[in-house]
């Protein structure tokens, strides 16, 4: 029976992982940086040396995505498909499998992530044992000889209990040439087991010049996107920390005039200028301000975390605001309130609460550890 054509499914939902108009990791031609990992698994897979698992980790943004994506057209596609000039993991853009992977078609492909409801309008919260269940049926299959196969799962930090068990099953007893590809931002809350299982890859940050190329990449492809002025690159690259989505999601949203927004409410604390505060959380509360109360949240949580370390330190660009926002005594609490955060905004998203609610506890808490 014919595979259920998934671009249809494409076309009718969102993906989660997809950032606005930017075109998804799955269809991005280059992969910058990282260029030790890439050398090492484009030598793996050519000398027959591939692990069955991989756990790719890093901040969110960095190009986990892009590169599960280029490992696993390296592996699915013809040997005389691959091309060296193109990078240790390059593939002709004419290959079939080029083109199945992209539109999610290839039968040597699976890729478990949180599903689209099309009644709620929402992505479920989690991977649920349901959609796990398709690897059963995927690994029942019999491949085509000498044939690998890739499960990807984006990401794992998404699974639920009785999916993240059957996604161990499995890696504990792989079935020959199958390859496991697993994507956290926060590996350390993985099963021990599965992690175990896997061989783990650390991504980091790009540098300035991988990050520009990729953002330019990106932003090239997407369809009105806005390019940023040649004054402004500086700024973003610097917010950017590194991570190539969050340099796109800072130029596509406002964020250069978002990020000052925010650091005139953070640089009047413990005073609350109420007006501003109202302001800001009015702009960010709706839900077509997602992308903007996402990025909002990234440049806080982000900035706090700079102040911790400078406080903690002594060393840092901002020493004379970590001491006004973080009084004596107080550092402990901040890295309680930076926590406490995180887990409010993960509530209310996961809940659907009052954003703008959301947005003023936040600035509220911040202030509340000014004040000592």
């Amino acid at each position: 029976m014919a595979r259920e054509p998934i671009t249809q499914e494409l076309e009718a939902a969102p993906e989660a992982d997809r950032l606005g108009a930017f075109p998804h990791p799955r269809m991005t031609k280059h992969l910058f940086g990282h260029d030790a990992i890439v050398q090492m698994l484009a030598e793996a897979g050519r000398g027959g040396r591939m692990h069955h698992g991989w756990l790719l980790s890093g901040p969110e943004g960095v190009g986990k995505a892009t590169l599960a994506y280029h490992l696993a057209r390296f592996l699915l596609a013809p040997e005389a498909d691959r091309d060296a000039s193109l990078g240790p993991l390059g593939v002709r853009p004419t290959s079939t499998a080029q083109r199945q992977v992209a539109a999610l078609s290839h039968p040597g492909l699976l890729l478990l992530r949180r599903p689209w409801d099309s009644k709620t309008k929402r992505h479920a919260a989690g991977i649920p044992i349901d959609e796990v269940r398709r690897l059963r049926m995927f690994l029942g299959h019999a491949a085509e000889a000498d044939a690998w196969r890739v499960v990807l799962v984006d990401t794992a930090d998404d699974l639920a209990a009785a999916a993240a068990n059957a996604i161990l099953k499995s890696l504990e007893e792989p079935p020959p040439r199958t390859v496991f590809i697993l994507i956290s931002s926060e590996p350390g809350r993985l099963l021990p087991t599965i992690r175990s299982r896997c061989r783990r890859l650390d991504l980091e940050g790009l540098n300035d010049e991988d990050l520009k190329r990729a953002a330019q990449q990106a932003i090239g492809n997407a369809e009105d996107a806005k390019v940023p002025e040649p004054s402004d690159w500086a700024q973003l690259l610097y917010l950017a920390q590194g991570r190539a989505r969050r340099a796109l999601a800072v130029s596509s949203s406002g964020g250069l005039t978002l990020y000052t927004q925010m650091r005139g409410v953070v640089e009047l604390l413990p005073k609350l200028d109420w007006a501003a505060v109202h302001k800001l959380s009015d702009e960010l509360a709706g839900t077509a301000a997602e992308q903007k109360f996402e990025a909002f949240y990234e440049f806080l949580l982000d900035l706090l975390a700079q102040l911790i370390r400078t406080r903690a330190t002594g060393i840092g660009p901002d020493i004379a605001l970590a001491k006004r926002l973080i009084p004596d005594g107080q550092l402990p609490r901040a890295a309680e309130a930076w926590s406490e955060i995180v887990a409010a905004k993960a509530q209310a998203m996961a809940l659907n609460l009052d954003r703008k609610a959301l947005i003023m506890a936040t600035v509220e808490k911040m202030a509340v550890v000014a004040r000592g």
